[in-house]
């Protein structure tokens, strides 16, 4: 098959998807073999469609073809196998073992053996091999990731896994693209042919089945009248001529229907109404095709409202136009069947974390590009752009006028009298490589911001008192900033020289905002003022095309969905009260009301629309949400309290993150799981500026090429921006200018681009292993493993220990512990535990501790009372000694001398006790509350230890003398237990000191204490609940309140690897369980086990296959902190 016919199958399977022939689709995906619907194979094998599988397999490989499809197959067979012996069904497991299964006889003899020997068990589970088989539907899931990755092996599948990146409705579109060709191509062509059938070619002639309807007044080609919708473009061969002035129009029948007396570039109507008409002779010289990747401008479905007023196909009679097609902007890309389908969870409403500004904030604007770039503006001038991986700010400006001598007489008098100005608006430049600050006093700053380089481009004295608002737009292919004021102007200005290109004049208010736009190559703008007063205005002298009343005569801001086919507005007046609505552009009518928002006393609402999907207003201290096709709230969040009345929010271009001012001067930071996701991987990256940088130029672009659904860089009412073509992705190929950038020598970027957090997510992803346990299951306080690294030894919250130990035998040569063979709960033949003296104490008061002796022969363990001395051959308690009060809270054997104990106490003391003579060698006091961490060094001679005061203190261990003391610096925002643990561990060098928060992870310099790194975890993954390094220092295994373990390399604290909790949970998701310890394997260093909330223990270790927990980032990739370190404070948190 040809090229074109391989292409001319995906235009078609495109067009069946977007109609809905799913089992067409799908044939024909088989049929053709060029493209495997993963999401669709998925779906098939979460239902146990077993036959449907292999068919549509057999589409593309056959059993023998290669080792990869044979795993394919045995795998499906042996799942249906396995299902058929659990559901009791012998014969129809007989019937799969000799149809399906025997065909691997040939190749692995013994294996075909064992699987029929299952028929023998009355549960296949007592399998050894499959024991941990679970239920139906989670062994589909465990398959089904195998499935996968043996898939994207093979290479029978190489380029069938993913679809062409294609506009939507594209056939359709190469059939407008004809009949405009043939249209063209009559000599008498008429202006509104009558498409009848695509059977024939078109022909305008009078006696053609497939030519022009004859002429009506309504129909007739008056160029001064309303365009019909749907009417086909008037095309002529006289040329154009000018229109008689037509009057302004004031209802809301057609909001720009009128055109200008001046000639200018034109284009024929869309389904809005305040287009002007064409130009005849243009229309000619460029045949019209769909505008933009959304077919939401010339196909919509038939059920829509607006079916009877939308542009038909290109003169298609109405039968044929009006078939259903879907018209959101994903279509068939991606392996995406159909349309975009969002959930209530596609919300960001997680708060992650808190960046505090230092005044209020006023206006907020994520980066077009960039997805973690915020820029801030405040109400004292200040300007921030902060990187939300790493949390830190890239950059501050307060406010300065840069050259004063310039400025007129009113405002240097301002100045002088109070040398100050808030911040109106921030917004980025299309392209990210600019941006503009709107000041409260004439003055616009346009700065040019190049990575982590910002510098001023731009000082503008552009309104005389405040400047309201700005955006930039692209009238002429020429880059433009809009600016409207107090004044009652609007003014557009060119970036680059900073020349007045317009003033629009008309308002008898101050004008509130603006709102640049376009539909096909129409460039316009709309403004507010305060009286209520909208006006629309195209880039000429003539005046307001659009004279209408807000809802309630509100000061309001105006804002399109994404993809710039929707329009809204959100705005308060006089009176308080606030209205959210949609407009019927075509009729400049209230399409739409959205209910839900409160009479306020001060301010006005702040609005913002995100995913083409939803709205969301900042009201009554709360964010709230619609469903842009629902007039009632969805839902709505807090962000966990401190948000004014009405907040400022910004949601960035994708939807999956939500930043929102607070009471407190700071901005919170939302997001969905996506925008987690994102968060997570790019806390582990250094931030790359350069890559702002290379969509820098600002280059115009084609007019000709803009498109309804090219708001793609965002155009909601903080945006405010003309899109611009080269920015978005096209056919659905979401890459930016810094993906496409010219490939250069240095692989360091290569690499750091193709880098990628490892996340483990199901347990087919790794090894685990929950231990076996036959007593009370009690919550994990205290986890180890013992030095010869053969046992594991828990204490739990009721006091109890428990030891598991591995049998060395055949399967296990050395007797280690390891995830693959399950250990024995082992207890002496007598049957006593091992339990701790216990207190009178509260019991969620005590906390537990103990230490192992280096032979691992005994075990120095308390819970609340005395401290026990067992022996762990026999668990007889040998001693018991110290009494409470105070309790012991840590214990911590002395490197050289077994017999010296240093006993951390909840009074704050530390005691240096002496076993063989039983007598406290000296108390140790620098602490104000109870110690929560001690660690030896045998190299510096010194005990370093660490409390819940959040101080780290070190004493020599010669004389017993503090020698340096730093308390942790907590980060700003965060709120901490007033007992928070600090734990500390030192590394293999004896000299570099791990402290654990559950705020931080930091790394210090022993003696000294000099903080060399420093690690903040994301808010929403919950406090950090332990961390240790690994048994060579190499990794820090940390875990979180939210279940998951990270794994960071502890030389860069970059996370390379995060193992959530449904990787070794299986059993009742319901339940919140954590892990509240770790402990880390004495000479695997991959290995770790995991002391939980319900009382389990689990063992995890990389599958065999990885070999170890995920890969670094490369050094090149700027590896460090991944956050800047603060300095260690001398002072206490308060």
């Amino acid at each position: 098959m040809s090229s074109l016919s391989r292409e001319l199958v995906f235009l078609i399977l495109q067009f069946l998807d977007e109609e809905k022939f799913k089992e067409a689709v799908h044939k024909l995906e088989q049929e053709s073999g060029f493209f495997f619907n993963m999401r669709y194979f998925e779906e098939m094998v979460a239902n146990g469609e077993w036959e449907e599988v292999e068919k549509y397999l057999s589409g593309f490989t056959k059993v023998d073809d290669n080792r990869y499809s044979m795993k394919i197959f045995f795998e499906i067979r042996k799942q249906k196998y396995l299902e058929a012996l659990d559901r009791k069904d012998r014969p129809k497991a007989v019937d799969i073992l000799v149809k399906d299964l025997k065909v691997f006889s040939a190749f692995n003899e013994d294996l075909f053996k064992e699987i029929t020997q299952l028929l023998t068990f009355d549960n296949f589970r007592e399998n050894e091999q499959l024991s941990k088989y679970g239920d139906t539907k989670s062994a589909r899931s465990i398959m089904l990731a195998e499935l996968k990755k043996l898939i994207e092996a093979n290479p029978l599948f190489r380029d069938k896994l993913n679809f062409p990146s294609l506009k939507n409705s594209r056939l359709r579109t190469l059939i407008n693209q004809s009949l405009n060709w043939q249209h063209q191509l009559c000599k008498n062509p008429k202006p509104n042919p009558d498409i009848k059938t695509l059977f024939v070619d078109h022909s305008c002639g009078p006696s053609q089945p497939n030519g022009a309807r004859a002429l009506s007044p309504v129909t007739a080609p008056l160029m001064g009248a309303v365009p019909k919708p749907g009417g086909f473009p008037p095309l002529s061969a006289h040329g154009p001529f000018q229109p008689a002035p037509g009057p302004l129009v004031t209802s809301p029948a057609a909001w720009l229907a009128n055109p200008s007396q001046v000639p200018h570039p034109s284009a024929s109507s869309g389904p809005i109404g305040f287009l002007p008409q064409n130009n005849a002779a243009a229309m000619l010289k460029r045949p019209r095709t769909p505008p933009s990747n959304n077919p939401a401008m010339d196909y919509q479905t038939a059920d829509s409202e607006h079916v009877s007023k939308r542009t038909r196909l290109l003169g298609m009679s109405d039968e044929v136009n009006n078939m259903p097609v879907n018209i959101l902007p994903v279509g068939y890309t991606n392996q995406a069947h159909g349309q975009s389908s969002y959930s209530f969870d596609d919300l960001p409403k997680a708060v992650c974390f808190t960046l505090n500004q230092g005044s209020t904030v006023r206006s907020m604007d994520f980066h077009p590009l960039q997805q973690i770039l915020l820029l801030v503006g405040t109400n004292s001038g200040d300007i921030m752009i902060w990187e939300l991986g790493s949390r830190e700010r890239l950059c501050h400006r307060s406010f300065k006028v840069w050259d004063l001598g310039a400025c007129s007489m009113a405002l240097q008098t301002s100045l002088a009298s109070d040398y100050s100005a808030s911040i109106n608006r921030v917004v980025w430049s299309p392209d990210g490589s600019l941006f503009g600050v709107a000041y409260s006093k004439h003055i616009v700053h346009i700065y040019s911001y190049h990575g982590d380089d910002l510098r001023n481009h731009l000082e503008i004295e552009a309104h005389a008192g405040s400047v309201n608002d700005l955006a930039f737009s692209y009238p002429n292919k020429q880059l433009c900033v809009v600016t409207c004021g107090e004044d009652r102007l609007i003014k557009v200005w060119d970036v680059v020289s900073g020349a007045k290109q317009y003033t629009f004049e008309g308002h008898e208010a101050p004008v509130h905002s603006v709102c640049p736009h376009h539909k096909e190559n129409i460039q316009f703008i709309f403004s507010t003022a305060t009286d209520g007063k909208i006006k629309a205005w195209l880039y000429d002298n003539v005046g307001s095309r659009v004279d209408y009343d807000a809802p309630g005569h509100s000061s309001t801001n105006m804002a399109y969905s994404a993809d710039g086919t929707r329009l809204f507005s959100c705005g308060t007046n006089k009176e308080g009260d606030s209205f959210l609505v949609e407009w019927n552009e075509s009729e400049g009518a209230v399409k739409r009301s959205y209910a839900g928002l409160a009479k306020r006393v001060v301010g006005i609402v702040q609005f913002d629309t995100t995913k083409n999907r939803f709205l969301a207003t900042g009201d009554e201290c709360t964010i709230k949400f619609w469903d842009m096709d629902n007039v009632n709230v969805l839902t709505t969040t807090d962000a966990e309290g401190g948000l004014p009345a009405s907040p400022c929010i910004r949601f960035n271009k994708e939807g999956i993150l939500l930043a929102v001012s607070t009471n407190d001067n700071a901005v919170k930071i939302l997001a969905n799981s996506d925008g987690i996701r994102l968060l997570r991987t790019m806390e582990n990256r250094s931030f790359d500026a350069s890559r702002v940088a290379s969509a820098s130029v600002v280059k115009p672009p084609l007019m000709g090429t803009f498109g309804a659904a090219s708001a793609a860089v965002g155009s909601s009412i903080v945006d405010r921006i003309a899109p611009v073509p080269s920015m978005i992705p096209m056919n659905g190929d979401g890459r930016s200018l810094a993906d496409v950038k010219p490939r250069i020598a240095d692989e360091s970027s290569e690499k750091s681009r193709i880098w990628k957090l490892t996340e483990v997510n199901e347990p087919a992803q790794c090894r685990s292993l929950r231990l076996p346990d036959s007593l009370t299951a009690i919550r994990v306080s205290r986890l180890i493993y013992t030095n010869s690294g053969f046992s594991i030894l828990a204490l739990a919250a009721n006091a109890v220990h428990k030891l598991w130990k591995w049998q060395k035998n055949d399967r296990n040569t050395t007797g280690k512990a390891n995830a693959n063979i399950s250990p024995q709960l082992w207890q002496p033949a007598s049957g006593i535990l091992m339990t701790n003296d216990i207190s009178d104490t509260n019991p969620e008061d005590v906390v537990p501790c103990f230490a192992l002796s280096k032979n691992d022969s005994y075990v120095m363990s308390a819970s609340g009372g005395k401290i026990s001395l067992f022996n762990m051959m026999t668990f007889k308690t040998m001693t018991t000694f110290m009494p409470p009060p105070p309790a012991a809270t840590f214990l911590a054997f002395h490197p050289l001398d077994n017999n010296i104990i240093a006993i951390g106490m909840d009074d704050s003391s530390i005691q240096i006790y002496n076993v063989r003579v039983d007598e406290v060698k000296t108390k140790l006091k620098g602490h104000q509350k109870r110690i929560t961490g001690l660690a030896f060094s045998n190299v510096l001679n010194v005990l370093v230890s660490s409390g819940a005061d959040s101080q780290l203190c070190v004493w020599s261990t010669d004389a017993w003398e503090m020698q340096t003391s730093k308390y942790l610096q907590i980060p700003p925002g965060r709120t901490t237990s007033p007992l928070a643990d600090t734990r500390v561990q030192f590394h293999q060098d004896q000299t570099h000191l791990l402290a654990v928060h559950e705020t931080q992870i930091a790394i210090y310099e022993a003696p000294k204490l000099t903080c060399l790194k420093q690690w903040l975890p994301l808010e929403a993954s919950g406090p950090i609940t332990y961390a240790t390094y690994s048994c060579d220092s190499q990794s820090i295994y940390v875990s979180f309140e939210d279940g998951s373990v990270g794994v960071l390399t502890s030389s860069t604290l970059r996370l390379r690897c995060r193992i959530n909790l449904s990787s070794y949970i299986t059993s009742n998701p319901s339940l919140k369980v954590y892990p509240l310890v770790i402990a880390a394997h004495p000479s695997e260093p991959n290995q770790f086990a995991l002391g939980l909330t319900d009382g389990g223990v689990c063992v995890l270790e990389p599958l065999e296959s990885e070999g170890k927990w995920g890969t670094s980032p490369p050094q090149e990739n700027g590896a460090g902190p991944s956050t800047s370190v603060a300095a260690s404070s001398d002072q206490p948190q308060r």
